[in-house]
């Protein structure tokens, strides 16, 4: 298994997100951050933007997704966000964490991490 990575760190998003009724009402933020795990030994070579995965490509599918969704638990939209950064064929894994801020009194936020590998032979769209 390859050790690159891409990451893209603090996508702030405001969306639908949660179980209460004021919540299925209010937008509210959440804060995303991926790593994608894929070999770039190829773009390292080519400094070919073809040979890698375009991470604005997926920066803009995740935020255009969250901003259309009402989730009610960020379990779910993190999986959704892991099926998304799993679309390019050079990802092998994507790690995903979305954390919630405000969500409890007295902490900086909630979060959940999930981490997600292709299948061979399986597609996730």
């Amino acid at each position: 298994m390859t050790s690159d990575q891409i990451h893209i760190t603090g996508l702030h998003v405001q969306c639908i997100i949660g179980i209460n009724d004021w919540e299925r009402e209010v937008k509210q933020e959440v804060i995303i951050d991926i790593t994608l795990h894929a070999d770039l030994s190829r773009a390292g070579e080519s400094d070919d933007i073809a040979d890698t995965v375009n991470y604005r490509d997926v920066s803009k599918a995740v935020q255009e997704h969250v901003e259309a969704s009402s989730y009610g638990l960020i379990e779910a939209m993190a999986q959704s966000i892991a099926n998304i950064c799993l679309e390019p064929e050079s990802v092998i894994r994507a790690d995903v964490s979305v954390q919630k801020p405000g969500a409890l009194r007295g902490v900086d936020s909630v979060g959940v991490e999930i981490s997600r590998e292709t299948t061979p032979g399986f597609s996730t769209g």
